[in-house]
């Protein structure tokens, strides 16, 4: 049986999940793994509505994936877990065989 310990660790790591498990969050991590930006830049660059955006980025501020600094009136958006694009390199690698699979099936049927 798991310590509790072991089980508010495995609770973590999927709050974690939870947080970059939406598109525009994913978009928002891919986005700033080229360094840091804007709350204004980054709603440009999701097209979403900078509102909604600030939700997003207040969800992955509160799981630690990402931090924020003031400058001057802007909010700044880095990453402060940069080793969350190797997760998702490696999922990115694991839809890509998913695809290939599946088309493979569809060919042979």
């Amino acid at each position: 049986m798991m310590t509790r310990n072991e089980q508010r660790l495995l609770q973590m790591k999927a709050d974690i999940f939870q947080a970059i498990g939406h598109p525009i969050r994913l978009a928002i991590v891919e986005l700033l793994k080229d360094g840091e930006m804007c709350v204004c830049d980054i709603a440009t660059r999701v097209g979403a509505e900078r509102s909604n955006v600030s939700r997003h980025l207040a969800v992955l501020l509160s799981a630690g994936v990402l931090s924020v600094r003031k400058d001057g009136l802007k909010m700044i958006y880095e990453l402060t877990t940069p080793c969350v694009l190797n997760f998702l390199s490696c999922v990115t690698d694991l839809v890509r065989q998913k695809v290939h699979n599946d088309a493979k099936a569809l060919a042979d049927s």
